[in-house]
């Protein structure tokens, strides 16, 4: 029997959306030397969840489909998905290439090694990466079929320890930098290495394999939710309070720069693990079970239903802005700064709902 449509996986994709544009505006933002560290706090911290969820979410919607008891069409499944995922990474990448390449004046492609590495890892503009790692959890299907049909409340437990392991040693290892740093300039190994962030999906492969493992147990899931509200209200307050604690830590105890805090309590360190998950599940709590106003269900699906574009799109948005606030002789200061992300919001949207009227194709 094929399961209902559920809203809430689209509303949860707007929201991600929504952090992931914060996340860039707080890049922008954290260019003024002197910048309100709680704005930043908002902007970098508060949308941790963004990136990772989406990997949750992905994970959710194609297992929630999916009748594990039936075999696996893993071709089918391939061209589907690298029709949804790799044309659009392909020609966007090709298209920040080509812009970038005007606008800044780069040289677009200066040999074939150096053009296969950018499409490879998602160079050609920072949020592309994401795409990349997308495709080999694609890639990887059966590879997560196959756990998922094995995986018990024990392995789970031992799967996240293995990835706060995991994570903890790619992001704040010395001797990895060292032994990477010491490897041949533009090996492949060594670019692998480097690049290691952009496609290497052992850095969420538990929050996927979460999502899921309660897609399969959707029923179950959703009556758990209903059934510990406070409990998972609580948890991710504590989870968000205690990133929001390392990260105020950071500035006022060991003296770190905003941009230094912000690149210290990411989603991959303990504390950005746990408040993603828990942020997952308390997202799942308020728009599966809550009964949301009418006007804010239909903001929350125009904004899933155009995260994509928006997403795709909003680093152009920000490189024209951030060029008009300089013309104009304005710098990145608080409000500045939030209306710049309401107006990069405001844009790429209005531009996803005309490029949808105008060409459903």
């Amino acid at each position: 029997m094929k399961k209902p449509w559920l809203d809430s996986i689209e509303y949860i994709r707007g929201v991600s959306m929504l952090g992931v544009v914060a996340i860039h505006t707080g890049s922008q933002y954290l260019l003024n030397p002197t910048p309100n560290v709680h704005l930043v706090a908002l902007f970098e911290i508060v949308s941790r969840f963004s990136v990772p969820i989406f990997f949750f979410i992905s994970a959710f919607g194609l297992f929630y489909r999916m009748n594990l008891s039936e075999p696996f069409e893993y071709g089918k499944f391939l061209r589907r998905r690298f029709k949804a995922v790799l044309i659009p990474y392909l020609l966007w990448s090709t298209f920040y290439l080509l812009h970038d390449n005007h606008f800044y004046g780069y040289q677009l492609f200066p040999d074939f090694d150096y053009a296969a590495e950018i499409y490879f890892f998602g160079l050609a503009k920072y949020h592309l990466y994401f795409l990349v790692i997308l495709i080999w959890f694609y890639l990887l299907m059966p590879l997560w079929i196959f756990l998922i049909r094995r995986m018990t409340p024990a392995r789970l437990i031992l799967l996240l320890t293995a990835q706060v392991a995991f994570d903890y040693w790619s992001s704040y290892s010395v001797a990895l930098v060292q032994f990477v740093n010491s490897l041949p300039p533009d090996s492949i190994l060594q670019m692998c290495l480097k690049w290691r962030l952009n496609w290497l999906v052992l850095h969420y492969a538990f929050v996927f394999i979460l999502g899921g493992v309660l897609a399969v147990n959707s029923q179950k899931f959703f009556e758990w939710c209903a059934a510990h509200k406070k409990i998972i209200s609580a948890t991710f307050l504590l989870a968000l309070t205690t990133l929001l604690g390392w990260y105020y830590f950071l500035l006022t105890v060991k003296n770190f720069s905003p941009l230094e805090a912000v690149n210290t309590a990411h989603q991959l360190s303990p504390p950005g693990i746990f408040y993603t998950i828990a942020a997952s599940i308390f997202l799942f709590m308020i728009f599966q079970g809550g009964n949301l106003p009418a006007m804010l269900k239909k903001f929350l699906s125009v904004l899933g239903k155009n995260s994509y574009f928006v997403y795709l799109a909003h680093p152009f948005a920000i490189t024209y802005l951030s060029l008009g606030l300089g013309k104009l002789g304005l710098i990145m200061t608080a409000p500045n700064a939030l209306i710049f992300y309401v107006v990069t919001v405001a844009l790429t949207l209005t531009a996803s709902l005309i490029v949808k009227k105008i060409s459903p194709r």
